[in-house]
């Protein structure tokens, strides 16, 4: 699944070169992508691109004919191909293509067995409800202890779960809840409401390094390497029978309430939620 980190680097790496370019095409091949069935994408041909933003794990093109804003789900992606790239043969699962006006193409494809990729065009982000009601950001410079504290509140709920529920913080997703849950030593089935002072403290931290440390490892990266760039720097997610980094113990697969977890059972010792 994509989350914050990657999607910042792969919309700062796009920026850098659609700033400014015309969309000269834009092929949908999969029209179950398309929310806004009132406004297609392209209505956007011809349009100039201003910026790319991202908003949680979306993107949004600001053109001056409207946002497209692209939700990725859980395996959609941007596959970028320069105006000098030659030809790509490789067979993708496009579900959309955008080609600008110096010949550079982005390929929207989604690698899952269930469509999740969205395209809404719009005039403001916040008209798509999903983005209207993110939560505050933890790559965002004014995220701080206060934004974190509100976002978790006391409420009963798993804490794995809540940190990757959108509308609590933007842009976490199952493999970075498991990494900041390892880095805090904290269970990933301890409920919020049981966090006690230096324990939210320690998670506040983990969120802010682990997210913000991702970001500057992957900055430059080219899009077709950020999933592997991430997979290889996971500490804890996807490791399960491996050593810990920090302790050697084993690392173990937890399932609970149809959700997955990786974690130390030493680093992060579980208790009662009663």
């Amino acid at each position: 699944m994509p989350e914050s980190p990657e999607v910042q680097a792969l919309v700062e790496f796009l920026d850098e070169r659609i700033r400014g370019r015309a969309i000269a095409d834009l092929d949908v091949g999969e029209f179950r992508i398309i929310k806004t069935r009132d406004r297609p994408p392209a209505s956007l041909v011809g349009a100039r691109i201003r910026r790319l933003e991202r908003f949680g794990k979306h993107v949004g093109f600001d053109t001056d004919a409207g946002w497209l804003m692209i939700g990725f789900g859980r395996n959609g992606w941007i596959r970028w191909h320069a105006p000098e790239d030659p030809p790509s043969e490789e067979p993708v699962p496009e579900v959309a293509r955008i080609t600008l006006d110096d010949g550079a193409v982005m390929q929207l494809v989604d690698m899952g067995d269930f469509l999740a990729v969205t395209a809404n065009v719009v005039d403001a982000p916040a008209d798509v409800s999903g983005i209207a009601a993110l939560g505050p950001d933890p790559l965002a410079e004014d995220f701080d202890r206060d934004a974190f504290d509100r976002a978790l509140g006391t409420r009963r709920k798993q804490i794995k779960a809540l940190l990757q529920e959108q509308t609590s913080l933007a842009g976490i997703g199952n493999a970075y809840s498991d990494e900041i849950l390892h880095r805090a030593k904290i269970s990933p089935v301890v409920h919020a409401a049981l966090l006690d002072g230096e324990e939210r403290e320690r998670l506040h931290h983990a969120t802010v390094d682990v997210l913000r440390g991702a970001l500057s490892d992957r900055r430059g990266l080219p899009p077709d390497q950020l999933k592997q760039a991430k997979v290889a720097a996971m500490a804890v997610h996807g490791r399960g029978g491996e050593a810990c980094p920090v302790c050697g113990t084993t690392i173990v697969d937890r399932v609970f309430g149809g959700a997955s977890a990786q974690l130390c059972p030493h680093c992060q010792p579980e208790r009662s939620v009663a």
